[in-house]
């Protein structure tokens, strides 16, 4: 609302004593501030980031086929979110898409993918099972499975607990790519520890300051792994963001990782 003063009666200018206003208003809603990570536009960027870090490329649908030991412990790592053979999460994998299609080119390697889990173990897997892998990633029952899998176990799980905490788009990103290298019980792990250091948001505490003391504690806990030692994911993208104040991870973004400079600018 706003209003005119076309006549003074003093010397002294104008005064408003009191103001009614009539009518049904505005239909349009507000413009609002932020956007959660599972908004698709921000997926999208969420799903760029982590394949720099996980594959030095934004393209991340091109990771379906990626195979490789990249001699971490955790035996194979595959498709666009790192499913392992050690950990149990590629088992679960390839056991719903082979519910799906049961002629597929890994069902044959369940067997040898429920006796490796939990360890480096190829065993049963070598020779056959990266080109397998390379030929599943032709069908698109195999992406979309990858897909499901990768918000059922990670996706979901983290962008809601961040949501509980009172954390923005960085915030949940944040836990989603903790989730994805450390898995359900590190990221568990690491947010204690958080919680022991800062209050988060939805207990009244600052976002800025959990934030630090959540990438902190990410940051220790890949210290603990030769092969996640660099933690350049961390300390030059999320950190920056954050130093930024780019709680919302709104375009463009900037960011190096193992010293490739990345950028999202539209």
């Amino acid at each position: 609302m706003r209003v005119f003063g076309t006549q003074r009666g003093t010397p002294y200018g104008y005064s408003l004593y009191e103001v009614e206003a009539y009518g049904t208003g505005s239909t349009t809603p507000p413009p609002t501030t932020g956007t959660n990570l599972d908004d698709p536009r921000k997926k999208e960027i969420a799903m760029k980031l982590v394949s720099s870090f996980e594959n030095s490329s934004l393209d991340w649908r091109a990771q379906f086929a990626y195979i490789e030991d990249i001699k971490d412990g955790r035996g194979y790592t595959a498709g666009i979110i790192g499913f392992c053979s050690g950990t149990g999460d590629m088992l679960d994998l390839v056991e719903r898409y082979t519910a799906k299609q049961p002629g597929n080119p890994l069902a044959s390697y369940l067997p040898a993918l429920r006796r490796v889990n939990g360890t480096d173990s190829h065993e049963g897997l070598d020779p056959g099972f990266p080109a397998a892998w390379r030929q599943a990633a032709r069908d698109s029952v195999f992406t979309q499975t990858q897909e499901e899998e990768r918000d059922r176990v990670y996706f979901n799980p983290a962008v809601s607990q961040a949501k509980a905490d009172g954390l923005r788009a960085l915030g949940q990103f944040a836990y989603y790519d903790a989730a994805v290298m450390h898995g359900e019980d590190g990221f568990r792990s690491i947010r204690a520890v958080a919680l022991s250091r800062a209050t988060p948001p939805s207990r009244g505490g600052n976002e800025k300051t959990y934030l630090n003391a959540f990438l902190d504690a990410r940051e220790e806990e890949m210290r603990k792994e030769e092969a996640h030692s660099d933690t350049t994911r961390v300390s030059t993208a999320q950190r920056r963001f954050l130093n930024e104040n780019n709680y919302d991870l709104n375009t463009p973004l900037y960011w190096s990782v193992y010293g490739d400079p990345y950028s999202i600018t539209g």
